[in-house]
Parts: C-alpha cells; structure tokens; sequence
C-alpha cells in the first residue's frame, strides 16, 4: 500500500484513534479522581451512626436542664445584642438530636424512631419557648437589638444555610469517628436556638409579628435540616428497619412515605415563596439604583435609603415605598416616570409604589411612619432630650453666674479713693452646701494695710459690706478679710 506523500502524517487513521484512546484514558482518570474525592459510602459506619442519633433524641434529666440553661444565655445575649453569647448558647443546644432522628425515622421507615423523636422535639419547643418568654417578661430591659430583629425575616439564604449544613452534618455523623469541628460548625450557621428566644421575646412584648418571623425561620431550619438527613441517610443506603409482620412493614413504609413526602411538599412550596421574594427585592434593588439613587436634588431634598421599604408580601400586592426629606418636592412627571419604569421589571408590574416626601404624601401612611420611626427610636430621643436638659440647665448657671459677675476695676478704684486703710481686694463665688440645698455666695476679701488697727478695720469692714449690698444690688454679699 502506497501512502500519499502529500497527507500529513498527523492526521492517519492510527493517529485519530490514539488521540481518542487518550481522551478515554484521560476521562477515565479523572472520573477515578473525583469518584474517590467524593465518594463516601465505603467509610460510612450506618450502625454506629443510627445509634448516636437515636440516643440524642431522648429529652430528659441533664439534656432538659441544658436546654434551659442554653434558653436562657441566648435570651441574654439576644438582650444584650452580643453576638459571642449567641453562638456559645447555639454550641450547648440539644436541638438538634430529635430533628436528626425525624429525618432517619423517615428514611430508613422506623415509625418508634419518628414517635419518639416528634414528641421529644415538640417538649423541646414548648419548653424554649416558654422559658425565654419567662425571661423577656420579667426582665426590665428589652431592647429590639440588631441581634434579635435579624431573626425576624428570613430569606432564601436562611434556606440554603439549613439545608447545606444539615447536608454537612449527617455527613459528618456518618464518617467512621465522628468529626466533632463540623457538628459545632453546624450548631453555629443553623442557629435553630435564637429564633425560639425570638419567639418567646414577640410574644412578651406582644409583638406577634416578630413571634411569627421568628417560628417561620425555624420551621425552616427545621424542614430542610430534616430533609437533608433524609436525603443523605437515603443515599448511603441505611439498612430498613424489618418487621416481622408483612402487612404491618408494607403499613409502616406507607406511613413514612407519605409523611416524608407531606414534609418535603412545604419544603419546596417554602423554598420557592423564599427564592421568589429573593428575585423581587433585588429587581427592586436595580430599580432604585437605576432612579431615585441618581436623582439630583436642587434644592433641601434629600433621599433617606436606610428608611425606604421593599416589601414582599403574600396574599397582597408587594411594595415599594420611598422616604425623601426636605422641603423639595419630587415633580409628579418624575414619579411618573419611575412608576412607568418599574413595569419594565417582571417582578415589579403588580407592585404598589409610593414616594414620601417633605411638605406632603400621597396617602396616610406618612403619620404611621413617622409614629412608627418616634416608637423605634424613642430611647435615643429620651437620651438625647436628657442631654439638652443639662445642656440648658449649665447655660442657666452660666449665665446666673454672669449676670453676678462685678466690676472689679471701677469697685476697686472706688474703695481705694474712699477707705485710705485698703492695701487690696480680692472677688470670688463660695459654692456651699448642707447636703440638702447648694449655695452660691459672693465673696469680696479685703487686704488692710499692716498698721491697720483692729478695730477700724471693723468698722470699715461694716460700712464697706453696706455699701457693697447697695452698690452693687446683692444682698448676699460678704466682706471678710484676706488671710
């Protein structure tokens, strides 16, 4: 057989099939490669793992005093806006045990499991709840601190962080020698303590919105930490629990299988309500970026942003609601315009928008918030009145103090022209007090020459202290000599 002299060599027959011999061998390896990265059956004890998250399931004895103990520093630290406290109250928790055993009970269909681990996690609830209740009534202080009101709203990130470190602590539960740094890690990023103090907190304070957020973000930590165990112990293939009843094992499978399924439907109907609100505000977010944040103001008028209001809300037409301060007004053709502009955004058509403004709004929510605004930050405004009392108080007292403030020079020349025996003079305010009432008293030291003799400097200590008095119109004078 002849080869054409003129083919490139590169391009025969054997040289393609090399090339596609290397790219199998190529594929090959690295699918070797990440199988034995992520590939975690093989070091999986699933016995030893069930049986540690059976026995944290029970709640009795030490765990339901760590569970009070734990309520009540999450409630302090919440109180306190300290986030360390926080997360020390998060690592003592024993929230965890019974929602690892619902998930497990419903994977591997072991129905004693889920009875156990539904009650015991239904005593825990109640008992968090109540306790941290107990503690924001009948303590004095009751801030709304940061730390408390960012339980309040969760969002779609509040889903991601339960489900992927539910992910990563069954995971870990399941590794022959449990590693220990992600179970705390775990503890800490689900933070399923604080939003059951939070619920206590709304409900001493009677603000049932904040109860409400609050149980919804549980609810959330607690569904996709669950369906996360779920999932994992249904992909490592955990043995099934065996009846020796058929008819009673085909029951218990269907029982699960419907409550598993009954869990994971809110699940998803959660997770996406949670993901469309996402979508919304950051549609809103661009939106303002692209109008009211480039808007030039002439004039006094100034856009507050920390003030303004993206709401989601289900049931009802979300909002968008606009604060600008000042005496400038925004042109009706301008909010036309963004009203116009907002329709531009998928998520926006249905939104209601409002702007207020200075001198007018265009509905009654402008009382409401500016009732809303005093409410919120009315400790600052007590401190703040506290310290423009003061403030008067001390420029009362100054000024007290410079309306008796003398002549010193004209006084002094005046006695020295008329009492021959004064050598000098001395002024000053004596500030006295018998515990119960403070005096201020003006004080005029007279320096006698030393030939002086005492009884005329009695004298003319007299006659100098009336006419002081009458000179200078303040019956409290004194006169006294110089030491």
């Amino acid at each position: 057989m002849q080869t054409n002299p003129n083919q490139n060599p590169a391009q025969t027959p054997d040289s393609g099939e090399e090339v596609k011999k290397d790219f199998k061998g190529l594929f090959a390896s690295v699918r070797k490669f990440l199988s034995e990265l992520l590939e975690i059956r093989t070091n999986t004890d699933a016995a030893a793992t069930k049986e540690s998250i059976i026995a944290d399931i029970p709640f009795k004895g030490h765990t339901s005093w760590i569970l009070i103990c734990s309520i009540f520093i999450a409630s302090i630290g919440l109180n306190a806006n300290s986030t360390a406290v926080v997360i020390g109250a998060m690592l003592i928790s024993p929230l965890m045990g019974p929602i690892l055993g619902m998930g497990l009970s419903l994977a591997i269909n072991d129905i004693d499991t889920l009875r156990r681990s539904l009650k015991n996690f239904a005593v825990m609830v109640v008992l968090s709840v109540f306790t941290a209740f107990l503690f924001f009534y009948l303590f004095p202080l009751r801030d709304e601190s940061s730390e408390l009101l960012a339980r309040t709203k969760p969002d779609i990130r509040d889903v991601l962080i339960a489900f992927f470190g539910g992910l990563a602590l069954v995971i870990a539960r399941a590794k022959k020698g449990t590693i220990a740094s992600v179970i705390f890690g775990v503890a800490i990023a689900t933070a399923l303590m604080p939003p059951l103090c939070t619920v206590g907190f709304g409900l001493a304070i009677n603000k049932f919105e904040y109860a409400w957020g609050a149980m919804y973000l549980f609810t959330i930590n607690t569904i996709f930490i669950g369906l996360a165990t779920f999932l994992v112990v249904k992909f490592l293939r955990f043995p099934m629990v065996r009846y020796a009843n058929s008819k009673r094992r085909r029951f218990i499978a269907r029982v699960a299988s419907v409550i598993g399924i009954a869990v994971m439907i809110p699940a998803g109907i959660t997770f996406y309500n949670v993901f469309q609100e996402s979508l919304f505000k950051k549609q809103a977010q661009v939106f303002l970026k692209e109008t009211i944040e480039v808007y030039q103001f002439n004039g006094a008028g100034r856009y507050v942003d920390n003030l303004t209001k993206i709401e989601f809300r289900e049931g009802k037409e979300p909002l968008i609601e606009l604060v600008c301060m000042g005496d400038e007004l925004i042109p009706d053709n301008v909010i036309n315009t963004w009203r116009t502009q907002k329709n531009k955004y998928s998520r926006l058509v249905d939104t209601e928008f409002r702007v207020l403004q200075g001198g007018r709004d265009d509905s009654q929510e402008k009382f409401n918030y500016v009732s809303e605004l005093y409410e919120r930050n009315k400790a600052e405004l007590l401190s703040k009145d506290q310290q423009i009392e003061l403030l008067e108080q001390t420029i009362a007292e100054l000024s007290k103090t410079a309306g008796k403030q003398i002549p010193v020079d004209a006084i002094g020349a005046e006695i020295k022209a008329n009492y021959q025996n004064v050598e000098g003079i001395g002024f000053a305010y004596q500030v006295s007090t018998n515990f119960k009432k403070m005096d201020t008293i003006p004080i005029m030291e007279v320096r006698w020459k030393k030939e002086t003799r005492r009884k005329d400097k009695k004298t003319d200590t007299e006659k100098l202290q009336k006419w002081l008095k009458l000179r200078l119109k303040d019956s409290t004078l004194r006169v006294r000599e110089a030491l």
